[in-house]
């Protein structure tokens, strides 16, 4: 089936993704953001008798790119990915730009150069781990659903563009998942160089507004699509999300303006204030 390289496989999917890949014999290459996540996946695959290459990629870095296209690369899982939370209002400048040099910019740009060598060769597969919120858009969860939203468009035209060339594109779009991403997510404010006072929420009283599932339908779904036993286009995971999502992308089409004299909070914006962190489904 040929190498297959996971971006992002420091933590979280791309870890376990890499790993499984590995388990069942495959060519594997796990790329992580920075040097000594290097050591600490090589010895967890080396507990788990496992055989990988595992190399350093910022995808935000042009020369760690250029280094990366020198890879024998069939497939891609372009996993590597941030979330800032907070309201469209609040975000400083900085964090905004960061959430899309790291999951639109970087991501993009490492996809070129593959892409070409793919087109050279006639074959290849390009997978984006994109989100539920590449489709859907929550409170507070902004600039994350902007990035994801821009990887779907992405995707969608590369898939029109390449497919004359059988260059085979493909998204996974899970929903709210346990891994600690979406709780970390909002945290982030902690970090923000900014006025607190200036602050239109107190984010010290906010959380991820869903309760979470088991990622492990997460990594069966996206071991499917890269070894080729899934052929969708879009894989929305879990399944049982795909009609409420739906109506949620159709929504827009009936609703109205908001009430000039205020009302009530959005529903999720009140949920926020009242789940606790890590709340499971």
């Amino acid at each position: 089936m040929g190498h297959i390289l996971i971006t992002g496989a420091g933590s979280g999917f791309g870890k376990e993704i890499a790993f499984r890949l590995a388990e069942q014999g495959h060519d594997v290459i796990a790329a992580v953001e920075i040097q000594p996540q290097i050591f600490a996946l090589q010895q967890e695959a080396q507990k788990r008798g496992l055989s990988l290459s595992i190399e350093k990629l910022d995808i935000t870095d042009p020369a760690d790119r250029a280094k990366a296209w020198q890879w024998d690369v069939d497939i891609l899982l372009n996993n590597a990915g941030i979330s800032e939370g907070g309201s469209v209002i609040d975000i400083p400048a900085e964090n905004l730009r960061k959430q899309f040099e790291v999951n639109v910019i970087g991501t993009i740009l490492l996809t070129q150069g593959f892409a070409r060598e793919m087109v050279k060769n006639k074959k290849g597969r390009i997978v984006f781990m994109s989100s539920v919120a590449g489709l859907t858009v929550d409170p507070f969860t902004g600039a994350y659903s902007a990035s994801k939203h821009a990887i779907e468009a992405f995707a969608i035209a590369l898939d029109k563009e390449l497919k004359y060339f059988g260059i085979q594109i493909a998204t996974i779009n899970p929903g709210p998942f346990l891994t600690g991403f979406n709780d970390r997510m909002f945290e982030t404010w902690k970090s923000w160089r900014d006025t607190p006072e200036d602050r239109v929420f107190d984010y010290s009283q906010l959380a991820f507004p869903h309760e979470q599932f088991d990622p492990e339908e997460v990594i069966t779904t996206t071991l499917s699509v890269l070894t080729g036993k899934t052929k969708r286009y879009r894989n929305l995971v879990p399944a049982q999300m795909e009609k409420d999502t739906e109506k949620q992308i159709n929504h827009v089409w009936d609703k109205l303006q908001n009430n000039p004299e205020g009302g009530a909070k959005d529903p999720l914006v009140q949920k926020a204030y009242q789940i606790r962190p890590g709340t499971p489904a």
